[in-house]
């Protein structure tokens, strides 16, 4: 199996970086990662000020597919995904959210042990990992990899995991894949600014669809699909997020303009991914057995 390893990573997603490997339509592919910090922190007393921001979500990358034209869709199975045995947090003044009840930086190193993640001396949690930063290159200028988009990015959706399959949209010949800025844990909205950031790797297989009229980005898993929407506001991805996904029930599942919007008022769930990034994200989700009730199986 191919392995892509961290020194090839990217800070901008973006037409003109050149591929560090090639796959072919249905291949697995395994991409090591460095955590958002470009691992940078290792001790609880190095801070936000003294970090190289140069080297801030590093995403590893870019992969070449075979097949993968403009116009298609890549289908990005999420295989497994391997953690590191620590992560680190940080906040400080005017970051994320809760930056603005804090007065100086601080950093906790999070053991990473057995399947639990340990936060303090009192409370301990299961992982859940997940992938903060994934996407393709966009067609037009060069993407940000802290920044989400249509392309996919910095989308730091938790649902993103092992046994997901993530939809994303072919702009440019190959696709250019890249991912980065693995969580161990997170919270919907990420509103301290980051989850337990580690280093790891995750294998995927990578397959290029041909007329595949799913909405991008889109995810898959065991019992939900969704549709995910950045924008400059959460109110704008909210919206972005729902009329992706009622385009879905309509063009898909044939239901009317009527019945697709009151489906999502009844079992819909719009939910916030992230609001920290220079774009916000936000998906709708609803029961995979709605797909199935109307026969319709995901490529």
């Amino acid at each position: 199996m191919l392995t892509i390893h961290t020194d090839t990573k990217i800070h901008k997603m973006s037409k003109d970086n050149a591929p560090v490997a090639t796959a072919k339509s249905g291949d697995m592919v395994r991409f090591e990662t460095l955590d958002c910090f470009g691992c940078q922190l290792s001790s609880e007393e190095q801070h936000l000020g003294g970090l190289d921001w140069n080297n801030i979500n590093p995403a590893t990358g870019p992969l070449f597919v075979e097949g993968a034209e403009p116009g298609d869709v890549l289908k990005v199975e999420i295989l497994s995904i391997e953690l590191d045995d620590h992560g680190v947090m940080v906040d400080g003044p005017g970051e994320g959210v809760t930056g603005a009840a804090v007065t100086e930086e601080s950093t906790k190193i999070l053991p990473v042990k057995d399947g639990m993640v340990t936060f303090n001396e009192k409370l301990s949690f299961p992982i859940c990992p997940m992938i903060g930063v994934i996407g393709t290159a966009p067609a037009g200028e060069a993407v940000d990899t802290g920044t989400p988009g249509a392309h996919g990015g910095n989308m730091d959706c938790t649902r993103i995991g092992a046994g997901a399959t993530l939809y994303l949209p072919v702009n440019v010949e190959g696709a250019l894949l890249a991912m980065g800025d693995l969580h161990a844990l997170m919270g919907d909205g990420e509103v301290e600014v980051c989850g337990v950031e580690i280093a790891g790797a995750v294998t995927v297989r990578v397959t290029a669809l041909k007329q595949c009229a799913l909405p991008t980005p889109f995810l898959v898993n065991d019992d939900t699909f969704m549709s995910i929407f950045s924008a400059l506001t959460v109110d704008e991805a909210c919206v972005g997020a729902t009329m992706s996904m009622h385009g879905f029930l309509m063009k898909e599942l044939g239901l009317n303009e009527h019945e697709a919007g009151m489906l999502l008022s009844v079992v819909g769930n719009l939910r916030i991914c992230q609001i920290v990034d220079p774009e916000k994200t936000c998906r709708m989700e609803l029961p995979k057995s709605i797909a199935e009730t109307y026969g319709y199986e995901f490529a």
